[in-house]
């Protein structure tokens, strides 16, 4: 079978990807699996020894020397392989990169308008592509684009850091600026828990001051008391 074809045979259905007992060409094997002893055996012990457990006898590093197989049942190692898969590409970030085109003489009005948009991008993860285009005679100009891409950066400070500095390519001088690392959603809600939990501690109450009696110096009646 061709090489490619037997590539993207296995790419289609990951059962060709792994040797399964029979399939197992080496003489020998090193066995690894759940309380199982590290051990090399012939190959056909191997399977015998899988056999005796009901599971299956996987090549999982067939480079080795002897090749490593593990005992599992193989419908479980392959849950087990395509569940890993996911957790990898759930944990993968995905960035993407916004270009802001800028010419070599860009006015005040649109500076603030592009640089509010790249505080935007940056806040939400994105990387930022900045880069001044020079047409044609406009080149001449090279040196007031870079200083209006750092300026440009100086300005980001807060939202992201250069990542590439200025750079001309052709008709272009393009500058890099990747996110700062942002708190964690989790993070967040603990500062704000945090947070509202001062807001709303209850204030001490004070206690009541009690009013200072007045001395009665009129003239006393018999029978009452005014010391009550």
């Amino acid at each position: 079978m061709h090489p490619i074809l037997k590539y993207l045979m296995k790419k289609e259905n990951p059962k060709l990807q792994y040797r399964v007992n029979e399939q197992i060409h080496a003489r020998e094997v090193r066995i690894v699996g759940d309380g199982i002893e590290s051990t090399v055996l012939p190959t056909f012990k191997a399977i015998q020894l899988a056999e005796q457990k009901g599971v299956d006898l996987v090549e999982i590093s067939p480079n080795a020397d002897p090749p490593v197989c593990r005992l599992i049942d193989f419908s479980k190692f392959l849950y087990q392989q395509k569940k890993h898969q996911k957790e990898i590409k759930a944990k993968q970030v995905k960035v993407d990169v916004k270009e802001i085109r800028f010419g070599p003489q860009t006015d005040d009005h649109d500076y603030n308008f592009k640089l509010k948009h790249a505080q935007g991008f940056l806040s939400d993860g994105d990387k930022v592509k900045a880069y001044v285009f020079f047409k044609g005679r406009s080149i001449l100009f090279k040196e007031q684009g870079e200083v209006l891409l750092l300026r440009f950066a100086a300005d980001l400070e807060d939202y992201g850091k250069v990542e590439q500095m200025p750079q001309l390519e052709g008709k272009r001088m393009i500058m890099f600026i990747a996110p700062k690392k942002q708190p964690t959603q989790a993070k967040k809600i603990l500062e704000s828990t945090a947070q509202e939990m001062v807001n709303d501690k209850p204030k001490e109450k004070k206690a009541p001051q009690q009013k200072a009696r007045k001395e009665y110096t009129g003239p006393k009646v018999e029978g009452e008391d005014f010391d009550d």
